[in-house]
Order: C-alpha cells, then sequence, then structure tokens
C-alpha cells in the first residue's frame, strides 16, 4: 500500500487513527446501543478479528471502554481496564462528545486516568458523537 492510500484509510476509517494493528487482541468494555459501530467495525477491520467481550478472560493486547457519565466510577472503570492489558498496552477511552447524553468533562478524565495510574497520550474525535483519549501506563523510571 502506498503511502497516501495509507493517508486515505486514516481519513475514512476513524480505527486507523488509534493505532490498532493486525493480530492484536482488543477487548471491549461498555457496549450498549449507543456505541459507534463504524468505529468499531473499523477496529475488527484493522485487527483482523472480531473485538472479545468483557468476559475475555486472557490478557488483552488494548481495551477500547465506551465510558458515559452515569456508567458508575470512571477511576474503578480503568484500573479494572489495566488489569485485562499485558504491559505497555493501551487504554483507548471513548466517551460521549460535548452537548451528547453522558458527557465527561476532560478535567474528570484527566483526574480519573492520574489516580488509575494512567497519562493520557492523545485525544481524537472517535467518531459523530464520541471523543477518544488514548491512556498509557507511564513508563517506568530509570534507577
Amino acid at each position: 500500500m502506498s503511502a497516501t492510500a495509507d493517508h486515505a484509510e486514516e481519513r475514512t476509517n476513524p480505527a486507523a487513527r488509534l493505532g490498532f494493528e493486525p493480530g492484536q487482541v482488543v477487548q471491549e468494555i461498555g457496549y450498549d446501543d449507543d456505541v459507534d459501530h463504524d468505529l468499531r467495525e473499523g477496529i475488527e477491520a484493522v485487527i483482523g478479528q472480531d473485538l472479545v467481550d468483557e468476559d475475555y478472560d486472557d490478557v488483552a493486547d488494548a481495551v477500547v471502554l465506551w465510558f458515559r457519565d452515569d456508567d458508575g466510577d470512571l477511576t474503578d472503570a480503568l484500573v479494572d481496564a489495566i488489569g485485562l492489558i499485558d504491559e505497555g498496552g493501551v487504554v483507548w477511552l471513548l466517551t460521549p462528545k460535548t452537548g451528547r447524553d453522558g458527557y465527561i468533562e476532560p478535567s474528570d478524565i484527566n483526574e480519573a486516568a492520574q489516580t488509575a495510574g494512567l497519562s493520557q497520550t492523545k485525544s481524537i474525535s472517535a467518531g459523530k458523537d464520541w471523543s477518544g483519549s488514548r491512556l498509557v501506563s507511564p513508563k517506568a523510571g530509570k534507577r
């Protein structure tokens, strides 16, 4: 594939911007009728397999966490998500955009991420109604 085709796919498939790679195991948490089905299908197209659900009992390479304001405690959800991924894995926190039902303030996301021991490295528009925050465990400091 040419570099131009790569860029074209990034524009047409929002999942391509999330950094997923073929063969990765991606666990999805918080699925409901309101999720962005195009984004889900795009992720599955990139990784070449179905997303695994909340009952998956092995470690995943990444977690996609759909979270709305009324879903409970965000910090707890992030701590649970961290326990499901390999070291160096990524949690993509997907929250409703400003003005949508279930919207969460960016400051609340940042605070919950820090409390859970995560760093926010990127924020994107992940679809018509969803924003994405890429959360990672900070690299261990050198001694």
